[in-house]
């Protein structure tokens, strides 16, 4: 399904459905294409907004964590979106985070899958080797339960990134912001209902990384899928749109 890319100011976006707006935020090898069957199922219900963070256009000053929330804080005040379900895969949960500690007032519901935040196995422990495409094919095949999900385009879309050099500082300087900005002192302070959907073999952010968010985050609800690695609403889409439904079922209007 192909989705109609909005250019409003600097912000490019995919907007589909009428409702309560379903804001996803993608991780850092992350793309329109991981939120496809997500998007195909709420914007029936829902106004799902997808935007491309800027993940390689910020300068270096400001490619980081904190950098990326304060252009989502941008795109939400330009496009004036309030009551916002906001849902974040990977380092997408680490900006949707810090973005609800920063600026809560506008959105009413949290979904984390995968996040980073507390602890990550990432790109980040070892400089990506440019030009190998055999270790980046085996790099992404770690995202997913199955091998077979990191398919030649995905991959070719990851090599393509890591044969950047200025792609690949970039990624280290995100990676490396990831690791400093821990926010496990300050998960008690959200207010927001929170749904935390993981994968019981992600090897990225493993099972205990979304025990433990679900410790230290008050009002949250843990939800573990079987076969499933560090991208759920990639691999087992159904079942992650059936535990979201219920979820955002339950916090509507």
């Amino acid at each position: 399904m192909n989705y109609e890319l909005k250019e409003v100011d600097k912000f490019k976006f995919i907007e589909e459905g009428e409702g309560e707006t379903l804001l996803l935020l993608h991780g850092l090898f992350g793309a329109m294409s991981n939120f496809a069957d997500l998007i195909e199922h709420f914007r029936k219900s829902h106004k799902v907004v997808v935007p491309i963070l800027p993940l390689f256009d910020l300068d270096i000053f400001h490619t980081s964590v904190g950098g990326l929330q304060k252009f989502v804080n941008k795109f939400i005040e330009t496009r004036g979106y309030s009551n916002i379900h906001l849902l974040g895969n990977s380092l997408g949960g680490h900006v949707a985070l810090v973005h609800v500690l920063k600026h809560p007032e506008h959105i009413k519901t949290l979904t984390l899958t995968g996040s980073s935040g507390l602890f990550e196995n990432g790109m980040g422990d070892s400089y990506p080797k440019r030009g190998d495409y055999e270790y980046i094919k085996k790099k992404t095949q770690l995202t997913f339960y199955d091998p077979a999900m990191a398919t030649k385009e995905l991959v070719d879309e990851v090599f393509e990134i890591t044969n950047s050099r200025v792609k690949v500082i970039k990624i280290i300087a995100l990676a490396k912001s990831a690791i400093r900005n821990n926010l496990g002192e300050e998960l008690n302070q959200i207010k927001q209902p929170t749904c935390l959907i993981w994968g019981n073999n992600d090897t990225i952010t493993p099972p205990f990384v979304g025990k433990e968010f679900n410790k230290l985050i008050p009002n949250s609800e843990l939800h573990f899928v079987d076969k499933c690695g560090h991208a759920p609403m990639m691999e087992v889409p159904v079942e992650f749109n059936s535990i979201l439904s219920a979820f955002l079922d339950k916090h509507k209007g």
